[in-house]
């Protein structure tokens, strides 16, 4: 495995912590560091927030630090939900930065940010999704991310992952994830690492397995025909060349 930065980026409620995880766990088998290690080694907090290091923006005033510890020899795993940047896709085709992208249908992605939302604020909490209090708001807030998507889905040196996919043929998708990190497939803790994230091993307290709640095409159970609509609206092009149904 070379000396990168690697990104886990994903859709909002695409298993991203799922896919973060994963990825970060096989980058440290493989030789890498912890990427909460180096956020405190480095000071990276003001930059590297949450429990996942998540970046936020591909600004230059982010990577140029975040980066640095790439040049200086450290390959670990950080995490995103935001769009390409010019200085991004640089990296990116120069090598320095792999990034991994991960989506799902946006209309599961987005009844689960909803109900997500307001689960917190039934709780009166504030934060991650809360202020979608309507399924048109949650539509609306998906838009932008389903146009990060496809700026992702351009970029040919980026691993694509349907969260389908990684969900119905996890050991498939998985060793595509360490060919992609240039691992040895036959690595024991490679191999352990996998093991701990298949779906079926979801647990409570284990990191990233939020996701066993994901059913696939929920939104059709739960959506109403008018809502269902509006998904199709808004995101029907996108749904149609990812091969997501349509009605």
């Amino acid at each position: 495995m070379g000396k990168h930065l690697i990104v886990s980026v994903g859709m909002p409620r695409a298993g991203s912590g799922w896919h973060y995880n994963l990825i970060h766990d096989l980058v440290v088998a493989g030789g890498g560091q912890d990427a909460r290690i180096i956020r405190r080694r480095f000071g990276l907090q003001p930059i590297l927030t949450e429990v996942n290091c998540n970046i936020g923006a591909f600004t230059v005033w982010r990577l140029i630090p975040v980066v640095l510890p790439a040049y200086l020899g450290q390959t670990y795993a950080i995490k995103a939900h935001a769009g390409t940047s010019p200085m991004a896709l640089r990296l990116v085709r120069s090598g320095k930065l792999r990034v991994a992208y991960i989506y799902r249908d946006p209309r599961d992605a987005l009844l689960s940010a909803f109900e997500y939302g307001r689960r917190k604020r039934e709780k009166g909490r504030q934060g991650a999704f809360s202020e979608l209090e309507t399924l048109e708001q949650a539509i609306a807030f998906m838009v932008e991310y389903v146009q990060i998507s496809e700026a992702w889905l351009a970029c040919e040196q980026v691993l694509h992952t349907r969260y389908e996919d990684l969900l119905l043929d996890y050991e498939t998708e998985a060793a595509r994830i360490v060919d992609f990190l240039d691992l040895d497939p036959d690595l024991p803790s490679a191999q352990s690492v996998i093991q701990d994230y298949q779906p079926r091993h979801g647990r409570s307290g284990q990191k990233g397995t939020h996701f066993v709640k994901g059913k696939i095409g929920r939104y059709r159970e739960v959506l109403s025909s008018e809502q269902q609509q509006a998904c199709l609206d808004a995101f029907g092009p996108y749904l149609q060349k990812m091969g997501y149904p349509i009605p």
